[in-house]
């Protein structure tokens, strides 16, 4: 019997421990579910204080600064968001490097820091953009959202000015190949994984416009309009759709 209190003694301490990490999890789940993003970024920093190699909250913490960053208006912010989101993905790499989801959060970090950056820092983190979002979809073919990172990653690449890939070109020997089909491809693949992601849509419809076909642009945003609201940029996302709507017209 004294053996048995000892036991307990000892494990409820760690059934607890687990209890309020697994609650902590749930409520932030529920604050992403209502649009509340930075009431969820807190409980999954409340985690990783008490579990500091958590990846579900290492990588929920990236994806979300990712997200948060970019509602912000002062640029300073955006920057400290994104960094932060880079520290995160970081941290959830060097447990598990093999992660699709840290190496898509990581990806798509690298992808929001390069669009407030110029020259230099831009080109240099192009090749490991695509890196990362590789090796996510290596670890996990169904990653409907590294497809859309590279597809993001293709649109923006086969985009950049002469200056920019001179400079790839003198600092790094060159850039992956990038095309606007490949940047189609990918785009239609994530679509395929997850019909109900608004946001790629939005990018799809504008890589069909620049390929010269501006119907099929048109039909995707018309698709995209009446889709249920999944996220909380959705609202914004269709705002958007909206407007290139009436330009495209």
């Amino acid at each position: 019997m004294v053996r048995f209190i000892f036991f307990m003694l000892l494990v409820l301490p760690f059934e607890n421990f687990a209890q309020d990490i697994n609650n902590l999890l749930k409520e932030a789940q529920q604050q992403e579910l209502v649009f509340k993003e930075n009431e969820a970024f807190s409980k999954y920093t409340e985690v990783l204080r008490l579990q500091p190699a958590n990846m579900t909250a290492l990588c929920k913490s990236s994806e979300l600064c990712s997200r948060i960053g970019a509602r912000q208006k002062d640029k300073s912010r955006k920057t400290d968001y994104y960094k932060a989101a880079r520290t995160y993905a970081s941290a959830a790499l060097r447990v598990n490097p093999n992660s699709s989801e840290a190496n898509f959060v990581m990806a798509f970090a690298l992808g929001r820091l390069t669009l407030i950056s110029t020259g230099k820092e831009r080109v240099g983190a192009v090749k490991d953009i695509k890196y990362y979002a590789d090796n996510a979809i290596r670890a996990d073919p169904n990653n409907f959202k590294a497809y859309h990172v590279l597809g993001k990653w293709n649109y923006e690449v086969s985009d950049l000015n002469f200056a920019e890939r001179s400079l790839a070109k003198w600092l790094y020997g060159g850039l992956p190949r990038a095309t606007l089909q490949d940047a189609i491809y990918n785009y239609e693949k994530s679509r395929a994984l997850n019909p109900s992601f608004v946001l790629n849509y939005l990018e799809l419809a504008k890589a069909y416009y620049r390929n010269n076909e501006k119907m099929k642009a048109i039909n995707l945003l018309n698709l995209m309009m009446p889709m249920p609201t999944g996220m909380l940029d959705d609202t914004r996302i269709k705002e958007e759709g909206k407007h290139l709507l009436t330009e495209w017209r």
